[in-house]
């Protein structure tokens, strides 16, 4: 593991490139949320050739549908949603821009190839700590697909976020290249 990278969005290519996968980072910035049912709505889009409600150019997607804010705090425990039931949609938002995708599990073959060729990250966040992650979302606001309650799109402003590059733009992947060296261990 590397020392923790802080990172701002929105991203740009050159960041994305130097980002590898285990490097610890601290996401600092406007980030949206969205989960299968918005990614459904903005995958339509895509194809009917419409505008969407908020350009992806740059953009990390935080897979997640918040629990109801407590006093105090922009939203309620924010712990990631499993990623692969976005993937059927993935690969169209990538190739509009999206540079980042936040998380937990396993990718498709397909988007881990559309994000070497659009030059996207997908970070892991800690199942388990939702309580803690929501802490790092200053400001929350509904952008898009009020009718979905908690899967609204929302539009958060983090300071601070971690996360881990489970899989970096190259491919390289924690989700292969880990197990083995514990296995090895055991």
């Amino acid at each position: 593991m590397s020392e923790e990278i802080k990172i701002t969005t929105p991203l740009d290519e050159s960041i994305v490139l130097k980002l590898k996968a285990g490097d610890s980072v601290k996401i600092t910035g406007n980030i949206y949320t969205g989960r299968d049912a918005a990614h459904k709505r903005l995958y339509e889009l895509i194809e009917e050739g419409k505008d969407l409600p908020f350009s992806l150019e740059g953009q990390i997607i935080y897979y997640v549908g918040p629990a109801p804010a407590k006093p105090g705090y922009a939203c309620g425990p924010a712990g990631p949603t499993t990623s692969y039931r976005m993937d059927p949609y993935t690969t169209a938002l990538l190739e509009k821009g999206l540079k980042g995708m936040i998380g937990k599990g396993l990718r498709s073959k397909e988007v881990i190839e559309s994000m070497k060729k659009n030059k996207a990250v997908y970070f892991a966040a800690v199942g388990g700590a939702a309580a803690l992650i929501a802490k790092t979302i200053k400001k929350s606001e509904v952008i898009a697909y009020s009718d979905l309650g908690a899967e609204a799109i929302h539009r958060y402003y983090v300071e601070d976020f971690p996360a881990i590059v489970c899989i970096d733009a190259y491919g390289n992947n924690l989700y292969k290249s880990e197990p083995p060296k514990y296995r090895k261990e055991l």
